[in-house]
């Protein structure tokens, strides 16, 4: 299956992903994805961009899929261990983290209830990927646990998204629903 082709996906941009360093590129998204400081793009639309610009051989799929789990969890880690260490007051307080004291309240609830596997079904969902990492920090849960259990959430996600490329009619959605 060749990867479909856009006609307004910047110069840059293509190059970076067509390029020899388009994993590593992607490996960088995905750290700022699972730290929560993408901003300039969904994290629902890594994987399938990835997909698109890059390429959807199996080979391609499998490659881009471990990429993104990886540099997800790594990023999510990270957020794990600043949370630990600087507490929840430091978290509020710094803009990056796309969270306010009622949704991390509602997250912290979830926590409590489900215990440690809210971890990888919060990283299957839309819209709250990867908000668990903070209550995940701020409890007593192992690191290693948090890494296994990030993992299994983001292969899930990443997973879905990819099938879901792969098995829907891009064009149709491209030329029907999206401005390009």
């Amino acid at each position: 299956m060749d990867p479909l082709q856009l006609d307004h996906v910047p110069t840059e941009v293509e190059m970076l992903f067509t390029s020899e360093f388009a994993l590593v590129v992607l490996f960088g998204i995905s750290v700022l994805e699972g730290t929560m400081m993408l901003r300039f793009m969904p994290s629902e639309l890594v994987v399938p961009s990835a997909l698109l610009l890059i390429g959807s051989s199996v080979p391609d799929v499998i490659a881009i899929v471990a990429v993104v789990v990886v540099g997800t969890t790594v990023g999510q880690f990270l957020l794990f261990r600043l949370v630990r260490r600087a507490g929840r007051n430091y978290i509020l307080q710094k803009s990056w983290v796309p969270v306010t004291e009622s949704r991390l309240e509602r997250v912290d609830g979830w926590f409590d209830r489900w215990g440690p596997v809210a971890v990888p079904v919060s990283n299957t969902m839309l819209f709250v990927r990867g908000l668990l990492t903070i209550p995940a920090g701020l409890s007593d849960m192992n690191g290693r646990t948090f890494v296994v259990l990030s993992v299994l959430g983001s292969l899930s996600f990443q997973s879905i998204l990819a099938a879901l490329y792969l098995f829907v009619d891009y064009q149709f959605v491209l030329d029907n629903y999206l401005l390009v």
